[in-house]
């Protein structure tokens, strides 16, 4: 981690993070979940960097990067990746995405198919049909969030990990920090991406067709909270046929978290097969 780099970019006219293990080795872009941010990778990062160039942005209104009032879309988000991707000169990288992020690489490989070289999608948010597609949020649900992530931001550090550490008590101190810091750094801006229009902002039966990379999709079980349940997963297969699907038991919706180890085995098999 020591010669990790981190620096800002301009895409889209916002000024955004990331940070990079470097090397001459193939790209590989993590794109974190909502309300993490790139260094909540670190574990994953640390996994891989022997093999890997990986390259771990704040997706905009996370972490350091700026924090735009409106414009938190899958597309908008999926621009702002492959604006990174341009910037940095990747060629054809991988793209492992966490939930809103899994989201992110979905809509990058559906409306710019020659990007990536292959995706992998932990356990996204279902928008794809209309079992997956939650309850509308009303505008008062919307405010109470707001001020519970700005009231989140007041907190210790130490207070906040240690609330974690009792709520997820698998999680590795590796996960806690990070976890801690990316909520601390959070811009309540954010909250837009629970707005009703958000899911079905994207077309989804025109996008996701036009994906035609290699694709993974790890799912986990539905009574933790992860979010694809098993007719999700066949849905999205019988939209994108070269879609591989695995399923960790034993983890919610942060399979990475709950399941490290037999993550990172499912990763490793996936990417040695490409």
């Amino acid at each position: 981690m020591s010669n990790w780099q981190s620096d800002y970019i301009m895409v889209n006219g916002l000024r955004l993070h990331y940070t990079r293990t470097g090397g001459d080795k193939p790209p590989l872009v993590l794109v974190h979940g909502f309300s993490d941010d790139g260094l909540c990778w670190n574990p994953v990062a640390e996994a891989l960097e022997s093999d890997y160039d990986i390259v771990m942005p704040d997706a905009r209104g996370h972490g350091f990067s700026e924090a735009p009032e409106r414009g938190y879309s899958p597309v908008e988000q999926a621009a702002d990746l492959k604006g990174i991707i341009e910037a940095l000169d990747l060629h054809k990288p991988l793209v492992l995405g966490h939930s809103m992020g899994a989201v992110t690489a979905m809509t990058l490989a559906g409306l710019y198919p020659d990007v990536p070289r292959a995706i992998l999608l932990e356990d996204p948010p279902a928008w794809w049909y209309a079992g997956g597609l939650p309850k509308p949020t009303s505008p008062e649900q919307l405010a109470k969030m707001r001020e519970e992530f700005a009231l989140r931001k007041t907190q210790t550090r130490e207070a906040l990990i240690a609330k974690q550490r009792s709520e997820t008590p698998t999680w590795s101190d590796a996960e806690l920090g990070p976890w801690a810091d990316s909520k601390l750094r959070l811009n309540p801006n954010i909250v837009e991406l629970f707005e009703p229009y958000i899911p079905t902002s994207v077309d989804w039966a025109a996008v996701l067709p036009r994906i035609t990379c290699p694709a993974l999709l790890i799912t986990a079980d539905v009574d933790k909270w992860a979010i694809v349940s098993a007719d999700g997963a066949a849905k999205l297969k019988a939209i994108i046929p070269q879609l591989e699907v695995v399923h960790i038991p034993d983890a919610g919706h942060c399979i990475h978290r709950d399941q490290m180890d037999v993550y990172m085995k499912a990763i490793r098999s996936f990417l040695s097969n490409l």
